[in-house]
């Protein structure tokens, strides 16, 4: 079984406003709502690849039950945790002539919250995948991923850490199975700015000398670089096509190298497969599906 951990999930409310003038009153040429959170985005994804996954993390009040409604009516199974006070948040996310996002804060989560989550994990076997994804709600201990990780250690779980600075470096030495950093984000782990195909790859490799297995760098509409366990290392440039949305994008990538993984047990093919994911969500108001995905594959093989 896959699972992804989303600690702080939302409502994605996403509107559409024609020339939006900041200080007047403004309406919306259109709307979205979604469950959102980077691991929720991961299982979305992923059960429209026909993967089956469980979407693990924490839920409160009236947003929580409608995040979890509206997850299943994806088909994705959950386990969250509910948390007895406040309220999951709701992201507001304008599309105008730029795109600009107004993020919630999300409940406290407290101690036993926490240990209710940690109960789930015991439930895990070296046949599952974990996905922790995101950053974490102020409310939680800054070494969670650590603590996660450290909790795990020795079970042969694949667990795949999508997460920025610090708090990716952190977790390196549990040597995770895999870490998807994008470009940028890597330079500013090493505080440089990353100018070529080659300074990514050093930099990458960087990252498995601290212990990350396979390393995956999102390049946007440059494509992506992949750093296999092995040594090897794989590039693919980004598939055609017009960018309508960048939501879910990188999400939509680690859900994609999920699948093609379970499928061909092939890096290469894991790596095209994320990449094909990526951008057939970037291209689409909605997240991937499984038809656009396989398009957009096809390109890249």
């Amino acid at each position: 079984m896959i699972y992804t951990v989303t600690f702080n999930p939302s409502l994605d409310y996403i509107v559409g406003v024609d020339g939006l003038k900041l200080g007047q009153v403004n309406r919306t040429s259109s709307e979205l709502m979604f469950p959102g959170g980077k691991g929720i985005n991961v299982s979305i994804v992923l059960k429209n690849l026909g993967v089956d996954n469980t979407a693990l993390g924490f839920v409160a009040g009236f947003t929580g039950k409608e995040i979890v409604r509206r997850l299943e009516e994806f088909g994705c199974q959950s386990k969250f945790i509910t948390v007895d006070k406040g309220l999951s948040r709701i992201n507001v996310k304008i599309r105008s002539d730029e795109e600009s996002e107004i993020n919630g804060q999300g409940p406290h989560i407290s101690k036993a919250c926490l240990e209710a989550l940690f109960k789930e994990f015991d439930k895990l076997t070296d046949q599952d995948i974990l996905v922790l994804a995101g950053s974490i709600p102020a409310s939680m201990p800054e070494d969670s991923y650590e603590k996660i990780m450290a909790y795990l250690e020795g079970r042969g779980i694949k667990i795949i850490v999508d997460a920025t600075g610090q708090l990716l470096v952190n977790v390196l030495k549990y040597k995770p199975f895999l870490i998807k950093p994008n470009n940028h984000e890597l330079g500013e782990i090493f505080d440089v700015v990353l100018k070529s195909d080659e300074e990514i790859v050093t930099y990458a490799k960087k990252l498995q000398a601290m212990g990350a297995r396979n390393v995956l760098i999102s390049m946007a509409g440059d494509g992506a670089i992949f750093i296999a366990e092995d040594g090897t290392v794989h590039k693919s440039a980004a598939p055609k096509g017009v960018v309508r949305n960048s939501v879910g994008a990188g999400d939509s990538m680690v859900a994609g190298f999920i699948a093609g993984y379970l499928e061909s047990g092939a890096m290469e093919i894991a790596f095209k497969t994320g990449v094909a994911a990526g951008s057939a969500s970037a291209f689409s108001d909605n997240l991937a599906t499984k038809s656009e995905v396989s398009a957009l594959l096809n390109t890249l093989l």
